[in-house]
């Protein structure tokens, strides 16, 4: 066997060994944690959810990134905020979806619903129909902030995905060549969006 076979053998155990060692090192442990952390999303995990699937665990994870990069982050102050500020309103409204309160953001916009209690109504003899004993004033009324609630639950749903997708960095280019004052013109455009951006 050559010197360089002895060699390449020799770095291959070096680089397994390594691997092993890491694994006991950083990875098991970092998996434990994980596990921990996302605990109450794995075991309410169900995969024909939907959104209560996937939510979740968003919202676990930008929670526990915006804390440590809040403690812990070395990106400069302004840009920072902006970030952090924009990850704890993407975990707002993705408790929005889980919580699905739409209707309660409604009635604090426009009134409470007016309940009913259902009455039956003999329709012929012996056949009797169920009605609700709402005025048409008060339907109307329901009627709408069950209108209002699918606007704003449609209005967050876009909040939230712009929030996820971030600025478009062409537009950035077109400030800064159009800005008179070039000093922070990144900190003037920059808002905090942009999941792709949110490391530290």
């Amino acid at each position: 066997m050559n010197t360089s076979k002895i060699k390449q053998a020799i770095d291959k155990c070096y680089y397994t060994v390594t691997q092993f060692i890491d694994f006991f090192r950083y990875d098991l442990p970092r998996f434990v944690k994980n596990v921990w952390l996302f605990r109450k999303d794995l075991y309410q995990y169900r995969w024909y959810s939907g959104q209560h699937a996937v939510l979740p665990f968003m919202r676990t994870a930008l929670k526990d990134m915006s804390l440590l990069i809040d403690v812990y982050g070395n990106e400069e102050k302004t840009s920072k905020s902006k970030k952090i500020a924009k990850m704890n309103r993407a975990v707002e409204l993705i408790q929005n979806f889980i919580d699905e309160d739409f209707i309660e953001l409604a009635e604090k916009e426009i009134g409470a619903l007016h309940l009913y209690e259902s009455d039956f109504v003999e329709s012929s003899p012996g056949l009797y129909r169920m009605v609700d004993n709402l005025t048409e004033e008060e339907t109307q009324h329901n009627r709408k902030v069950y209108e209002r609630a699918r606007e704003i639950e449609e209005e967050l749903w876009n909040e939230l995905w712009e929030i996820i997708k971030g600025q478009n960095y062409n537009e950035y280019i077109e400030f800064s060549k159009k800005s008179k004052n070039k000093t922070n013109t990144w900190d003037k455009w920059f808002d905090g969006t942009g999941l792709r951006g949110w490391w530290d």
